[in-house]
């Protein structure tokens, strides 16, 4: 088996003796290859293994990467922080924006989006954590953000999006995203039908499939480690 089709392979066990564990049915948690910084061929690579859906930070680069794969049918998802300018760019080449924290980033998005044939897919990211350094809207502003987004044309509010901050013990780790479904069931009850609960990386995917997450973004369990740099 080579590299692609085998770390392919090694993520979907995961998920699937995650969800065994923890009671849920495998169909329930979809997976998204993250791929940025990884060259157009080694996505195609993770495509022809049978991934279809990818995510990328940068939108410049995700651009040239989508011209160059674009004889494949491919979901994309944009899951970086997002600057309010790009957001026509974003609308226009992307199935879902994962990193919507506050309302004139999602209001850019629903005029770029009204030349679109479907809705745009947006989740709100919730900023778990408390970071000062990380994108998120703050748990309490959340529900309203989601009522706000919820009533623009041409966008689909699907769920909640959310990084913890990294631990070295898995208890806050576990009770950020416990609290990410808490949060996510809440808003629920207040009538908007969420069905995307976007959470789970490659360290703690399991952790986030026990609280919930429906949707995983896995990276280096897929493609290796790669360096950081700066959002475009």
């Amino acid at each position: 088996m080579s590299a692609a089709p085998a770390s392919l392979h090694a993520v979907r066990t995961r998920i699937e003796q995650a969800c065994a564990r923890f009671g849920r049915p495998v169909k329930a948690v979809r997976l998204v290859a993250v791929s940025k910084t990884v060259e157009a061929r080694r996505v195609r690579e993770l495509a022809e293994a049978g991934q279809r859906a990818f995510g990328e930070n940068y939108l410049q680069e995700a651009m040239v990467k989508q011209r160059e794969l674009a004889d494949l049918r491919l979901e994309w998802h944009f899951i970086g922080a997002l600057q309010s300018n790009k957001a026509r760019d974003a609308a226009r080449h992307f199935d879902w924006v994962h990193g919507v924290d506050r309302l004139r980033l999602a209001q850019r998005l629903s005029a770029a989006a009204q030349d679109r044939t479907t809705a745009l897919n947006v989740c709100v990211q919730v900023n778990v954590s408390g970071e000062t350094s990380k994108s998120g809207c703050a748990p309490e502003s959340a529900a309203e953000l989601c009522h706000a987004v919820g009533d623009l044309p041409g966008l689909r509010l699907r769920g909640l999006m959310a990084i913890p901050a990294p631990s070295a013990a898995p208890e806050p780790v576990c009770q950020a995203y416990r609290g990410l479904r808490e949060l996510f069931d809440h808003i629920r009850g207040q009538g908007l039908a969420l069905d995307t609960l976007s959470a789970g990386m490659s360290d703690d995917l399991e952790t986030a499939i026990a609280e919930g997450s429906t949707l995983v973004r896995v990276g280096s369990a897929l493609f290796g480690q790669r360096p950081r740099r700066a959002a475009l």
